[in-house]
């Protein structure tokens, strides 16, 4: 029986959409492994709600949910179909582990969902929900949100937890080197997760270095929680995703692939 994997993937800024660099082609790679999914559960920072949602329209649409970039990304859709008996399934999931959840019938997909599922399910064949992120999400709290979803892998249905390694957006650099501080978290990174030492990376705002500059808040960091508390005991992979902007690192992770 198809065990789907459990991923998560660095979207980024906006412009990934138009600037596939070393993680896009990497990322349609990976996808193939996605030929058998059923369906695709995406946790992003860029829905935060009060308790959770999850998208439940049968054709969500294409949020362009940013400013000032290039007329382009705002031509680009995503025409991934939902599912609403996936958006019941998965509400009901959580619920039984405590956590209230409701199914939105309008709720699209916002950039955090669409621009990396173009590089993963280029022909948006394969039935997509979100699950939003509760505005008081914590690191222990994505990891058990991570852990509540782990089920639905067994049914065929991945997990992709999609944020950014590191996101300073503070800091971002058109020209020049990229950031030491960005690399050396980004290595930490690297070895936490996969030696799968999550009491660190659920701790990493006092063990990994330049934590706070890595990530001013932690909306972004969070995804990599979630997908490794929908990984359980797999081996992990790392997608060597580069550095963009100089600060952006795109490095990604999936489980379940080997």
């Amino acid at each position: 029986m198809y065990r789907a994997p459990s991923i998560f993937v660095s979207h980024g800024a906006p412009t990934f959409a138009l600037e596939p660099g070393l993680l896009g082609s990497r990322l349609t790679d990976l996808g193939k492994r996605l030929a058998s999914a059923s369906g695709i559960v995406v946790v992003s920072p860029h829905w935060q709600t009060c308790g959770i949602r999850v998208t439940g329209a049968a054709w969500p649409a294409t949020i362009h949910d940013f400013g000032g970039f290039p007329p382009a990304l705002y031509d680009l859709t995503y025409p991934a179909p939902g599912s609403a008996s996936l958006a019941a399934e998965t509400a009901a999931l959580l619920a039984e582990d405590g956590l209230v959840a409701m199914v939105d019938p309008e709720r699209g997909y916002d950039h955090g969902a669409w621009v990396p599922l173009r590089y993963l399910r280029p022909d948006a064949d394969t039935p997509v929900i979100q699950v939003s992120m509760p505005h008081n999400l914590d690191t222990a709290g994505a990891l058990r949100l991570g852990r509540t979803l782990a089920p639905l892998r067994d049914r065929g249905i991945a997990i992709v937890g999609s944020g950014s390694l590191t996101h300073n957006l503070h800091e971002v650099r058109r020209d020049g080197d990229s950031a030491a501080y960005a690399k050396a978290f980004a290595a930490w990174s690297r070895q936490a997760v996969l030696a799968g030492d999550v009491e660190a990376l659920v701790d990493y705002r006092h063990v990994a270095p330049s934590a706070i500059r890595a990530h001013p808040t932690e909306e972004h960091y969070l995804p990599l929680l979630v997908a490794l508390g929908a990984a359980g005991t797999d081996t992990p992979a790392a997608i060597d995703g580069g550095i963009t902007y100089g600060v952006l690192s795109m490095d990604s992770y999936a489980w379940g692939v080997n």
